[in-house]
């Protein structure tokens, strides 16, 4: 990059916050899908990311379309079937204490109060958590792999 192009600290500081400020989690998405353009620009910004020596080790897939409908319906029909046992790709937390306890819950209790699940209601908020498993009507999904031999640094 030209040094003379480069933006000054003061305007990348100012940049940043902005960025940061104007962030927001919704838990749902527009069903629009993005252009191809779009994701291929975003993907080409992400691979200025860090990675452990450089590797760069990941392959990206985007679903679209039926893709994204077929990857939906099947996630979601074995969160249904698997319930609580449902895997994830890393070792949870033994347990969440403090501090910590404190953040998940106040955040729990504003994201179900956000959708209109009361405390207490297990039924509904089941029926929510089941949304993840939904992408919360994302039109797209990016699955992002590593090979296996690289553990943790992939």
């Amino acid at each position: 990059m030209d040094p003379q192009a480069r933006l000054n600290d003061a305007d990348a500081t100012s940049i940043l916050e902005r960025l940061l400020h104007d962030r927001w989690s919704c838990r749902a998405f527009e069903s629009r899908e993005l252009p191809l353009a779009t994701i291929n620009r975003i993907l080409q910004l992400a691979q200025r990311s860090a990675s452990w020596s450089n590797l760069q080790p990941w392959q990206v897939i985007v679903t679209r379309g039926a893709g994204t409908e077929r990857l939906r319906s099947a996630l979601r029909r074995h969160a249904e079937l698997e319930g609580d046992r449902v895997d994830s790709d890393f070792e949870r937390p033994h347990q969440y204490d403090g501090v910590y306890l404190e953040r998940r819950r106040a955040c729990g209790w504003q994201l179900y109060d956000s959708v209109g699940v009361a405390r207490g209601d297990r039924a509904a908020s089941a029926r929510e958590a089941l949304r993840n498993f939904d992408f919360f009507g994302a039109p797209h999904v990016a699955i992002i792999t590593t090979p296996a031999s690289l553990g943790v640094y992939g």
